[in-house]
C-alpha cells in the first residue's frame, strides 16, 4: 500500500509539470492585474475541479464495475474536449484583447468574472490521466486504499497546479520595468495566445 501511494504522489507530481496545468493562470493573473490572493484562489478551485471531475468518474465506475477500457476512453474524450476548449478560450481571449487596444472602455470586471469560471469550467472537463488506473489498482486494498491513492494523488497536484502557476506569476514580474510597460498594452493579447499555444501544444505535440 505504502508503494501505491508514494506512486501516487510521484504520478501526480510530473503530471502537473504540463504547461496546461499552471500557465493559463499566471498568464491571465498577469494580464488582468490579479492579486496574489486571487490566483491562489482561482488556481485551486480549478485544480479541484481538474481532481474531482475525475475522481467521480473512477468511483462511480469501480462501484458500477466498468471496465478501465471503458474509463480511459471517456478520459481521452474528455481530454479532447478540454484542448479545444483550452484553444478557443485562447483565442476568443486574444481577440477581446486586440478589440481592448481600440477601445479602451471595454468592461474588465465583467471580463474578469467570465474569465475566472471560463478556466475553471475548462478544467473541470481536463481529465487527470493517470488518476483513475491508480485507483483501479488501489481496489484490492478495499475502498479505503482508494481513498488514501486519490488523496495522495489530488492532493499534490493541486498544490503543484497553485505553486506553479504562483512562481510564474512571479516571475513575469521580474522582467525590467521598460519591457513590462510595453508589454502591458499588450498583455490580453499575448495571454489568449500562450493559453491557445499552450492548448495547441498538449493536443497536438504531447506537451
Amino acid at each position: 500500500m505504502e508503494a501505491l501511494i508514494l506512486s501516487a504522489v510521484g504520478i501526480g507530481f510530473v503530471h502537473s509539470l504540463a504547461p496546461d496545468h499552471w500557465l493559463p493562470f499566471a498568464s491571465i493573473a498577469k494580464a488582468q492585474g490579479w492579486s496574489r490572493q486571487k490566483l491562489i484562489m482561482v488556481s485551486l478551485l480549478a485544480g479541484a475541479a481538474h481532481v474531482g471531475s475525475s475522481i467521480v468518474l473512477g468511483a462511480l465506475g469501480i462501484f458500477l464495475g466498468l471496465g478501465l477500457f471503458h474509463l480511459e476512453g471517456a478520459e481521452s474524450f474528455r481530454g479532447n474536449i478540454a484542448g479545444f476548449l483550452l484553444i478557443g478560450f485562447g483565442a476568443a481571449y486574444a481577440l477581446w484583447g486586440l478589440k481592448h487596444l481600440r477601445h479602451n472602455h471595454l468592461h474588465m470586471d465583467n471580463a474578469k468574472t467570465v474569465t475566472v469560471w471560463a478556466l475553471i469550467a475548462i478544467f473541470i472537463f481536463g481529465p487527470c490521466e493517470p488518476l483513475i488506473p491508480l485507483m483501479f489498482l488501489a481496489v484490492q486494498h478495499g475502498w479505503y486504499g482508494v481513498w488514501l491513492t486519490t488523496v495522495a494523488f489530488s492532493l499534490i497536484t493541486v498544490l503543484m497546479i497553485v505553486s506553479q502557476s504562483m512562481l510564474a506569476f512571479l516571475g513575469m514580474g521580474l522582467l525590467p520595468g521598460r519591457r513590462m510597460v510595453h508589454m502591458e498594452r499588450w498583455s490580453h493579447v499575448m495571454a489568449g495566445g500562450i493559453i491557445a499555444l499552450t492548448g495547441a501544444g498538449v493536443m497536438f505535440l504531447g506537451i
